[in-house]
């Protein structure tokens, strides 16, 4: 066991007089809410409960864990590291709880699950009509929009996040990964010739789709070196179906993350270029916040939709 999880081990052992699930829960309040104010109304405790949980949990570790200012309070080295230990623990805590009253409770109420609009349309739709054929007493709301949406405020128990994530506070659960590909259509490929290199691309007929490619610059790798490659397209779009079908239709290339022209590709409607050059692939994750965790409901669904990404065609 490494020293660093020994010393907490021993030094939790000695902690007979304090709720230790409860300290662990007030410095991830004051680390989220920046203040011991806004830490006890998210804890509904009072105030004078959360200082001395503080002070004694300081006390026992033997270390500052915040930085107190008459503005705000901010983590110290220490205070980060204990409460990104703490955020892990209490998830399989709270995991472990989970499963086991899942096993004896019935599935019930109502879902919130957000995803992006084509990647859910094709993706997450289907495993909820699944999910709701197998489960009756549940009911779905699927809120599908390309923008990031915060769980937390908007009241969200599942979602579906394709790319790195910001949010640490967040249940994760890996599920696969996605490419940014460039795709033309046969006929095109036969008329323009195909590219052997991403330069060959600012000369070469085009289709640019605005939320993957943010300006007329594509990224590309050459190795360990980045590229990034100006192009002129002859059709530049913000609706990624529109896009696709110019794709199609021979208008030019275009780059596309790899779930949304995969059908495509197997369906020899598209062919990939440049695949040695493509970017580093982006992570799908199924997220949904710690305090929704209890519900039997929400993780079988989020169980069964990691199970249909897993099972789908994205590359």
């Amino acid at each position: 066991m490494p020293a660093l999880t020994m010393n907490y081990c021993k030094i939790w052992s000695n902690l007979a007089a304090m709720d230790r699930l409860t300290g662990m829960q007030v410095a991830m309040a004051i680390a989220d809410k920046g203040s011991l104010t806004a830490a006890a109304e998210a804890l509904e405790l009072s105030l004078p409960s959360v200082v001395r949980t503080l002070a004694a949990l300081e006390r026992h570790l033997g270390v500052r864990l915040f930085n107190r200012t008459t503005r705000r309070v901010s983590a110290t080295d220490e205070g980060r590291l204990f409460v990104e230990r703490c955020r892990s623990a209490l998830a399989a805590v709270e995991e472990a709880e989970s499963v086991v009253s899942s096993r004896r409770e019935k599935p019930s109420g109502r879902i919130t699950v957000t995803a992006s609009e084509l990647f859910g349309r094709r993706f997450v739709a289907p495993a909820a009509r699944e999910f709701l054929r197998a489960h009756p007493a549940v009911t779905i709301e699927l809120l599908l929009v390309d923008r990031m949406v915060n769980l937390v405020e908007e009241g969200i128990d599942v979602a579906v996040r394709i790319g790195e994530l910001a949010d640490s506070s967040l249940i994760a659960l890996p599920v696969g990964e996605v490419r940014r590909v460039v795709c033309a259509s046969p006929e095109c490929l036969r008329r323009h010739g195909t590219p052997r290199h991403p330069s060959e691309l600012r000369d070469y007929p085009c289709v640019s789709f605005g939320s993957v490619t943010p300006g007329p610059v594509w990224p590309f790798r050459d190795g360990s070196r980045k590229l990034s490659v100006p192009v002129q397209p002859r059709l530049a779009c913000n609706q990624v179906d529109a896009a696709i079908d110019s794709c199609v239709e021979g208008v030019g290339a275009g780059m596309f993350l790899s779930y949304q022209v995969a059908s495509l590709r197997h369906a020899k409607a598209l062919r990939y270029i440049l695949e040695p050059f493509e970017d580093e692939p982006r992570p799908i994750h199924i997220v949904y916040p710690h305090a929704r965790l209890r519900s039997a409901a929400v993780r079988l669904f989020a169980e069964a939709c990691g199970r249909a990404v897993k099972a789908a065609r994205l590359a």
